[in-house]
């Protein structure tokens, strides 16, 4: 069975505020234990009026407290932000509080704006420490060892999954070599994804951690009761993502029904490119179209995400997919319990 789970950004719609985005956050946790989904990752920006995850290790615990079986990570925390002794005490915390449940993301890009890196003190001008900086992070987790002078308190002997995410062939070829899980950010960027994938399990070296690889992708998958109803849903993160990329950061925009007819020209192969690895629809396009991409990449586990405006309408979207997926005329079922032998088949 390849598990299904959730990327949570803690969108802040517009006419909210990031207390509710994080209320919201912990109520769509406890939405998804109770619809058995794997994993709930919220993940690391900054100086995004739209996304109140910043603090992701405060974020979870704040998830943590109001679940009880369900895993929670990063997806992820952006280390080049941090000291790996300082990622390894929180995580090790989480940990320490909700044994069985962490797993820790870690990112090689800021996560933010050139202006937000330098205000968190990283000279964006430095040699590349990131494959240290890992090595050093999960040491960490590791039982302390006679004579040793440093350990995280909490965090030594917990042994946290760590996985290692990317959006290009640099992050395969460091999970390759150091035999650890591979997460791939497909739910914006795309363009490398089979080029990364086919890279990590050819290199691939089990390790301590992992005998075989492991990949998890992410796709946008916005789910409604019509076509229609998930088309409007869907065009909150076309404006966002237009926003972002026009140098217009905000708050999750309000859907609009006639986004076709705004979408300037410019922008419209850029979303057609980067939102590629999205599936939007009521519930016989959301079965026929995730069954097509676990078909054509063959992924190990999938990382779901949804940048919904509403969030009753996002709980709901969540739901349809849960029920697509225990259907057991539905291809997706057929594929979710066969797929994932490390086979990746292009479009």
């Amino acid at each position: 069975m390849v598990p299904l789970s959730i990327l949570d950004l803690a969108p802040i719609p517009e006419g909210s505020d990031a207390g509710q985005a994080l209320r919201n956050s912990a109520d769509l946790a406890r939405h998804a234990e109770a619809l058995g989904y794997t994993r709930y990752w919220m993940a690391e920006h900054h100086n995004m009026p739209g996304i109140a995850s910043a603090a992701t290790a405060v974020a979870l615990a704040h998830v943590a407290a109001g679940t009880k079986t369900i895993r929670l990570g990063a997806g992820g925390v952006m280390l080049p932000n941090h000291a790996p002794l300082l990622i390894a005490e929180q995580f090790g915390t989480l940990a320490a509080l909700h044994p069985g449940r962490i797993d820790l993301g870690v990112g090689r890009a800021p996560g933010s704006d050139q202006i937000a890196a330098q205000a968190m003190r990283r000279s964006l001008n430095q040699e590349d420490d990131f494959p240290r900086d890992v090595i050093e992070l999960i040491d960490y987790f590791r039982q302390t060892r006679p004579g040793q002078q440093l350990q995280a308190v909490p965090g030594a002997g917990l042994e946290v999954p760590v996985w290692i995410l990317g959006s290009s062939t640099y992050g395969a070829q460091l999970a390759a070599a150091l035999g650890l899980p591979y997460a791939f950010a497909s739910h914006f960027a795309p363009d490398m994804m089979f080029e990364a994938m086919a890279i990590y399990r050819e290199r691939f070296r089990p390790s301590e951690w992992l005998a075989a690889p492991r990949v998890m992708l992410g796709i946008n998958i916005f789910a409604a009761d019509s076509d229609a109803e998930a088309k409007r849903l869907f065009s909150s993160l076309q404006q966002a993502f237009i926003n972002l990329r026009s140098g217009r950061p905000g708050k999750l925009p309000k859907p609009v029904d006639d986004m076709d007819a705004r979408l300037d020209p410019r922008f419209r192969l850029l979303l057609e490119r980067s939102l590629s690895c999205s599936v939007v629809g009521g519930p016989a396009t959301i079965r026929r179209g995730l069954a097509d991409f676990i078909a054509r990449t063959g992924a190990d586990e999938l990382m779901v995400t949804a940048q919904i405006h509403d969030h009753a309408a996002r709980k709901r979207s969540f739901e349809i997919l849960a029920g697509e997926v225990r259907r057991p005329v539905s291809g997706v079922a057929h594929l979710l319990a066969t797929a994932g032998a490390g086979r990746a088949v292009r479009a």
